[in-house]
């Protein structure tokens, strides 16, 4: 039996299709842009502003850990969706254009991912001072007495 699909379906199917594409697209080229500064924080020729922002943001995107966990609703995808993304666009206006074309080609033909212990490190260390300003909060004074 043949179902006859109504053409404004079929046409919000197409729409969707489109999206996906364009998302995966975008999600492909901010992965490449995110190594293509990390390449751009190592090497001599990029401004020191620039090679500040570009190291700092591939070393929290390369972090195998979040600052905020995703497992906190609403805020623990926040820095993935837009803080990143934020982050790696104004790095990327502060590298000169001629170099970044460069680190983007480079960093298209890397077939690994780079990782960021110095990320990791960072982000370790921001939960631990959390945690013990936390516990130093808490923690009866013995002059409270």
């Amino acid at each position: 039996m043949f179902v006859r699909v109504p053409r404004w379906l079929g046409n919000l199917f197409s729409m969707a299709k489109n999206w996906l594409e364009r998302t995966k697209a975008w999600a492909r080229d901010l992965k490449r842009d995110v190594v293509a500064l990390w390449i751009a924080a190592r090497d001599p020729r990029t401004p020191m502003l620039a090679k500040m922002i570009a190291g700092a943001v591939a070393a929290y995107a390369l972090s195998p850990i979040d600052l905020i966990p995703d497992f906190i609703p609403v805020l623990g995808y926040l820095d993935d969706l837009i803080l990143v993304p934020l982050g790696i666009k104004l790095a990327i206006r502060l590298v000169p254009k001629s170099l970044m074309i460069e680190y983007r080609i480079r960093a298209a033909r890397r077939d690994d991912r780079p990782q960021s212990k110095a990320g990791l490190l960072f982000i370790l260390f921001i939960w631990l001072a959390v945690t013990a300003g936390f516990v130093l909060m808490l923690w009866p004074s013995p002059l409270a007495s």
